[in-house]
């Protein structure tokens, strides 16, 4: 028998990952200073976890 996932499961860290985007977007608009840091650590996230599962990804195929 498959295990069957929720809504909730399946949407959780994407939803969380556009909440990051969005403050990371709003932080390099409002301000400088530590906001500067802020947008830059949140809106760097996406990149890397694309990076992250498409060399995870590859490693896989090959084996």
């Amino acid at each position: 028998m498959r295990n069957h996932r929720t809504l909730r499961q399946i949407f959780a860290l994407p939803i969380l990952i556009g909440i990051l985007s969005t403050v990371g977007l709003v932080a390099a608009l409002v301000g400088d200073g530590w906001w500067d840091g802020l947008s830059w650590t949140s809106l760097s996230l996406p990149v890397l976890l694309y990076f992250f599962f498409t060399i995870r990804r590859q490693a896989t195929s090959r084996d």
